[in-house]
């Protein structure tokens, strides 16, 4: 299987900025997403990155602010968010993909991550 393990999640005023990481470790995969979960409400994709080619799409809710990428040495994705808004409030999750699934479906991920939480304040 896949381990992720998100961190770099905290308090931050908004307008302010945070990356988030997800340390991969255990089988291969071939794609990382990023989704997130305000209390109430469904997990919501936020941006997918094929491992190897780089190649990325995001939700149009983030685009702009956020940016997905990859250390393919460190095995380890990031989300770099901008800009972070009260809205942005949130658990977020990082997932893996063991196919070259690239879609916004929870179930197109194989493993999650246990989520780390960012809060925004006003």
């Amino acid at each position: 299987q896949v381990q992720l393990v998100e961190s770099g999640g905290g308090l931050v005023q908004a307008g302010g900025s945070l990356r988030l990481s997800c340390a991969a470790s255990g089988r291969t995969f071939r794609t990382m997403g990023w989704f997130r979960q305000a209390p109430g409400k469904d997990r919501e994709f936020l941006a997918v990155i094929r491992w190897t080619g780089g190649d990325s799409s995001y939700a149009d809710s983030v685009k702009g602010r956020f940016t997905i990428s990859r250390d393919i040495a460190k095995t380890t994705g990031y989300l770099q968010m901008n800009r972070l808004k009260p809205e942005d409030t949130a658990v977020y999750y990082c997932a893996a993909s063991v196919g070259f699934y690239i879609g916004s479906s929870r179930s197109g991920y194989n493993y999650w991550g246990q989520g780390t939480q960012v809060t925004v304040s006003s």
